[in-house]
């Protein structure tokens, strides 16, 4: 009791507690069911580099010792759950957050204490951003092109795949599928063994037609054909397909799937398995794509540089690239917000 009296007084210097938009010190359990809720948005503070041993599954990363962070936290608003090592960092976080108009929870203790706790921690990179309305979405890099998209109380799972060179993904301890879309049948993005794992009866599973004709059930959709799922997800397949002429048999022209994902408003361009193909200099307005890069399948830097060039979006995601070095692709997309997560 007397330590939870101190906390609460230290809050209230620190943040100004009667001021209605304040930081609240919480445990590890109270953490986790706030932290848990699908509009809160959870941060870890520390550094990249600490970030990349282990963190809270859906936490993205903003340092707060970073020069950009002020910049960085613009705009966020609502509720933020923050945490570091110990406690430390977070509540100086807090502090800029509270002063932009956040309502903000601490994990009292940092991350020590929720692993003392025996809490679980991830290496799945997590990126969130607000739709036009203020609805979060967050995209979780699983691996390879398998992507996990959170929004508005829904789950969407892109290519899920269980094991790919070494890396394993283990879908039981993650949500079930709302939304499953499959850009084609290769193996590192059609497996059914994580089909299975993540669908119920309500799961609406979206995959080209092959896809559809190997599993037996699902909605098939063609390159230009449009859905409207749940009534407010708007869901387009566009082409992804070879263009070089020793590559054309590993993605055909009219088989594979591009989707575009339309959430609240917010324009997200998965391409699949493609080269920079004509097409996509139709493609307009989006603010995330996910452009792949590895040949002999895919594209190679240069075409990714192109391909962002006809498609202009806002943050781009290059995924899909094994080996590949796309370390110098940022610096031939000035303008471009271009982040480079673990999509080996």
């Amino acid at each position: 009791m007397k330590r939870v009296l101190m906390l609460t007084i230290l809050t209230s210097i620190l943040f100004g507690c009667g001021s209605g938009k304040n930081t609240k010190i919480l445990g590890v359990e109270e953490f986790a069911s706030v932290a848990g809720q699908k509009e809160v948005r959870l941060i870890d503070v520390r550094t990249a580099a600490e970030y990349a041993e282990g963190h809270l599954f859906g936490a993205e990363n903003i340092d707060v010792k970073a020069a950009d962070f002020a910049q960085r936290i613009q705009g966020i608003e609502g509720e933020v759950a923050v945490y570091c090592r110990g406690g430390r960092r977070s509540l100086k976080a807090a502090e800029q957050l509270v002063a932009n108009g956040c309502t903000v929870y601490n994990l009292d203790g940092g991350i020590l204490a929720w692993q003392k706790a025996g809490r679980s921690t991830t290496t799945v990179e997590t990126d969130v951003f607000a739709t036009p309305s203020g609805k979060l979405v967050k995209l979780h890099a699983l691996m390879h092109a398998s992507i996990c998209i959170e929004h508005d109380g829904r789950v969407i799972y892109v290519d899920p795949v269980t094991q790919l060179r070494g890396r394993t993904v283990d879908y039981s301890t993650m949500s079930k599928a709302d939304i499953i879309l499959v850009t084609h049948e290769h193996f590192d993005h059609y497996d059914t063994a994580a089909l299975r794992q993540l669908t119920t009866d309500g799961t609406k599973l979206v995959m080209n037609p092959r896809c559809v004709e190997l599993y037996g059930s699902g909605t098939a959709m063609s390159n230009g054909e449009r859905l409207t799922l749940d009534g407010d997800i708007l869901l387009e397949a566009v082409p992804a397909y070879n263009t070089t002429t020793e590559h054309l048999q590993f993605h055909p022209k009219g088989r594979d799937n591009g989707y575009i994902l339309t959430l609240d408003g917010l324009h997200l361009y998965i391409a699949g398995d493609t080269e920079d193909i004509p097409e996509m200099s139709n493609i307009k307005d989006i603010d995330i794509a996910f452009l792949p890069c590895n040949q002999p399948f895919t594209m190679t830097t240069d075409q990714l540089v192109r391909a962002a060039q006809m498609v202009q979006p806002k943050v781009l995601f290059p995924y899909h690239y094994g080996e590949t070095d796309v370390s110098g692709i940022p610096a031939q997309l000035p303008g471009t917000d271009v982040r480079i997560r673990h999509y080996e």
